[in-house]
């Protein structure tokens, strides 16, 4: 019985082996959240979808729910080719035991150390890099987390909010010309999003905005 308690102490390596890996198991769907939302895509995609749903002022369509899942499958379509790089080049070799667990993580963080470098802006990089001191990485491999992380962050941001002001602009138009008309015609006490809302959602529909705004993210990585 002791020997299934203790998790270092049995005579099987696969038991230390399968403790391990359990071990890294957990790590990870902890981290998960702040991996995804930091790391990936998903920060770009989901603020571009929010700015869209505000735009049309629809209240909550659609759901919050509908637009995290679309943001999570787009972030899973965008970073399959990372994915698969990190798990053809760490966690295969460590799972065969072909490289310890430092190794895996050496070779796991490459991939989204390049991903996050072609979208990462070289202000936002440096501000993290002077602050930290020190000499300036000479490659993307040496560059650290630390800094790059939040430099990634920010910099997402700033894209996001830049799509998403392009997309405000002609929701923000049809506003502006049904409040010039309702108060050109006396009725300033009607709310103008009552009369605006069926113009703008009708204008996405008929210029297919769902694929639009999807292509336009899938295009900006």
């Amino acid at each position: 019985m002791n020997e299934y308690i203790s998790l270092f102490s049995g005579q099987s390596p696969g038991t230390v082996s399968t403790g391990i890996q359990l071990l890294i198991l957990l790590t990870v769907l902890s981290l998960a959240p702040s991996i995804l939302i930091l790391l990936t895509s998903f920060t770009r995609i989901v603020i571009v979808l929010s700015f869209v749903r505000t735009g049309l002022a629809t209240q909550q369509m659609p759901p919050n729910q509908v637009i995290i899942g679309l943001a999570l499958f787009l972030t899973f379509f965008i970073m399959a080719p990372t994915f698969h790089e990190v798990y053809e080049d760490a966690l295969r070799p460590l799972f065969d035991e072909e490289i310890t667990l430092e190794e895996a993580y050496d070779r796991a963080v490459v991939p989204f150390k390049e991903f996050m470098s072609e979208h990462t802006r070289q202000k936002d990089l440096a501000l993290f890099l002077d602050y930290r001191g020190g000499e300036r990485p000479e490659t993307v491999e040496d560059i650290p987390l630390s800094a790059l992380v939040p430099a990634f962050a920010i910099s997402e941001l700033k894209t996001a909010f830049q799509i998403g002001f392009m997309i405000f602009l002609p929701f923000l138009v049809i506003d502006m010309i049904v409040s010039s008309v309702l108060m050109s015609m006396g009725m300033m006490m009607l709310p103008p999003v009552m009369i605006s809302l069926p113009f703008k959602v009708l204008l996405f529909v008929m210029v297919d905005g769902w694929y639009l705004v999807v292509k336009s993210l899938l295009e900006s990585f």
